[in-house]
């Protein structure tokens, strides 16, 4: 279970699918182009010829270089699936989708051409299924948060990109749509776990212990410098900003293994105003430094809004801890988001 939980911090997987499929198509589209026929998502030579290699080709390598972008872009912003999950479960979701859209491709296109007298060969080719089956639990899980609007009406949300990049590759080729749905539909059987599909396509254990030892030392790199989070061009006031948030959640993180074995003892909850009241001091006064002495003087605790709660516990938090969470972090949710899942 090494792999589980010891590498999903960096998401080996999510980098190895961004790297590998990326530079296949790049050399298939640029140096080696001649070759592009023989990894062609061909359903009719698949079923003919029963050409299992390139069912497997046609799959994983994209011959498009837009949709090898957007795909590229969407597991990215998806990665955040595998530091929740953990690599092992986000790949044994990733296989899963890949095997059950496979299946509906192939069911699609014979409804199409038994209903519709349309018969279609050629599918874009790709991991492109697996990346509509992740839209599924990024719709369920994530919370939605208002950025701004735009011309008053239109709420542009934290999510709005994704959407819009999930929208680009599905427009990008005339049966397009048949990958989204079969895509869609096993992410949605994976999700929900319909005829126990989590307990019949997974990952083994040896095989993420394998995977565990390959890539840990490719995607290992040392943590960058104080001085390295800072943007070139920051004023001072950013700069001392980015340093105490980012001491914050150093400090944090090493006091979470006392935190934990304080709470089994005792049974109680996080005590989370321990370890940001500097946070919230910065918050309230716009950043600025107070050369006096701190006074002990109590302080009221923040409103939380039950809105970003229930937003909480839509991601599997707990309702104690996601107050907890929103109080620590003044009623911000992406903070307390953030707390919560490098818990």
């Amino acid at each position: 279970m090494c792999f589980l939980f010891h590498l999903s911090d960096k998401a080996p997987f999510s980098k190895t699918l961004l790297i590998i499929p990326s530079a296949l198509a790049f050399l298939l589209a640029v140096p080696f182009s001649q070759y592009k026929s023989l990894f062609m998502y061909n359903l009719h030579t698949i079923k003919q010829e029963f050409q299992i290699w390139r069912l497997i080709c046609g799959r994983f390598i994209c011959l498009d270089l837009t949709d090898a972008f957007c795909s590229s872009l969407l597991i990215y912003n998806f990665r955040i699936f595998e530091r929740r999950y953990g690599s092992r479960k986000f790949a044994s979701f990733f296989l899963c989708s890949w095997v059950f859209s496979a299946l509906f491709d192939t069911l699609l296109v014979e409804a199409l051409y038994y209903a519709c007298d349309v018969k279609v060969d050629v599918l874009p080719s790709g991991l492109l299924a697996p990346v509509f089956a992740l839209f599924v639990p990024f719709y369920s899980s994530i919370p939605r948060v208002q950025v701004t609007q735009v011309l008053g009406q239109f709420a542009i949300t934290n999510k709005s990109l994704v959407y819009l990049v999930g929208l680009q590759l599905l427009t990008s080729s005339s049966f397009m749509w048949i990958i989204a749905l079969s895509g869609l539909t096993s992410g949605m059987l994976y999700h929900k776990n319909i005829f126990k599909t989590q307990h019949v396509i997974f990952i083994p254990n040896w095989v993420a212990r394998c995977g565990s030892y390959t890539l840990e030392p490719l995607f290992s790199t040392a943590e960058p410098t104080l001085e390295a989070a800072v943007g070139m061009g920051a004023t001072l006031d950013i700069q001392r900003q980015q340093r105490m948030d980012r001491l914050d959640q150093q400090v944090l993180l090493s006091q979470l293994p006392q935190m934990r074995r304080n709470t089994q003892q005792q049974g109680s909850l996080l005590n989370w105003n321990r370890f940001f009241p500097s946070l919230r001091q910065r918050r309230n006064g716009n950043h600025r430094a107070d050369p006096r002495p701190a006074q002990n003087t109590p302080a009221n605790p923040p409103q939380v809004s039950e809105e970003q709660v229930a937003r909480l516990m839509e991601m599997g938090f707990s309702r104690l801890d996601a107050l907890e969470a929103l109080r620590a972090s003044n009623n911000d949710i992406n903070i307390a988001t953030n707390f919560l899942l490098q818990r």
